[in-house]
C-alpha cells in the first residue's frame, strides 16, 4: 500500500523479479511512478479500508507492505492485513521511533527509516565515508541500487 518513491520503487522491482504485484494508493496520479507498461494490478482507494484490500486480492496473498507518508494509515492497514487477512508477512514503515518500537512490541514488524538514517550518519561520523557507504550500500543492495 503506497506507491510513493518506495512502495513504487519496490513495486517496479518486485515486478521486475516475476512476482505478481498488486499497488494500492488513493492516488490516481501515484500510479505514474510506475511507469508504462507496469505488468501489476492497481487498486485505487484507501488501503485502511477492508473492502479495498478485500478488492486488492488481500485474501490471497502472501505478503503486504504498507509504506504511506501516514504512520496512523500505515499501521492501521498492516493491522488490517495481519489481523483479518491473516497475511503472512506483513510490513509497515513508521517514521516515529517511538511509535515504531511500540508496535514491533505489539507483532508488528515495522522499520524506521529514521532510525535508519541516524544509524548510518552515526557511522559517517565514528567511522568515516568509507564505512558509512558499506552500511548505506547494505541497506539498498537488496533493493537493485548497490551503488545508492
Amino acid at each position: 500500500m503506497g506507491c510513493g518513491r518506495v512502495g513504487s520503487a519496490l513495486a517496479k522491482n518486485l515486478a521486475g523479479d516475476g512476482h505478481q504485484v498488486t499497488v494500492v494508493d488513493s492516488s490516481r496520479a501515484a500510479f505514474d511512478r510506475l511507469g508504462p507498461g507496469f505488468p501489476g494490478r492497481l487498486v485505487l482507494g484507501n488501503g485502511t479500508d477492508q473492502h479495498v484490500l478485500e478488492e486488492s486480492g488481500a485474501a490471497e496473498t502472501d505478503w503486504f507492505i504498507s509504506v504511506t507518508n501516514g504512520d496512523n494509515r500505515n499501521i492501521m492497514s498492516a493491522q488490517v492485513a495481519q489481523e483479518i487477512f491473516q497475511i503472512p508477512r506483513v510490513m509497515t514503515r513508521i517514521y516515529d521511533p517511538i511509535r515504531e518500537q511500540v508496535y514491533r512490541e505489539m507483532g508488528l514488524y515495522t522499520y524506521c527509516p529514521t532510525l535508519v538514517g541516524a544509524a548510518i550518519a552515526k557511522t559517517y561520523f565514528e567511522a568515516g565515508p568509507e564505512a558509512a557507504d558499506r552500511a548505506r550500500q547494505a541497506v539498498t543492495a537488496s533493493a537493485g541500487h548497490a551503488d545508492a
